[in-house]
């Protein structure tokens, strides 16, 4: 004699990406923001080192920068 078993499993797998727009947006903002964050940093590095080297080094320009906010 022999037992026989029949065993049926059903899987079902349902998956459901559902992203809001407002996160989206929310995510573009700030990607946005950042960036013109790191532009602006960029232009300020940038500005200070055009400083330092028209000025001929940090000395300098920071007597110079004295000079202009005292007015002498």
């Amino acid at each position: 004699m022999t037992a026989t078993t029949n065993t049926k499993a059903k899987t079902r797998t349902n998956t459901q990406t559902a992203v809001s727009a407002q996160a989206e947006v929310s995510r573009g903002a700030v990607t946005t923001m950042v960036g013109a964050g790191v532009v602006i940093g960029l232009w300020a590095l940038a500005s200070v080192v055009g400083g330092l080297i028209v000025a001929g080094g940090p000395i300098s320009l920071i007597r110079s920068w004295f000079g202009a906010i005292s007015g002498m």
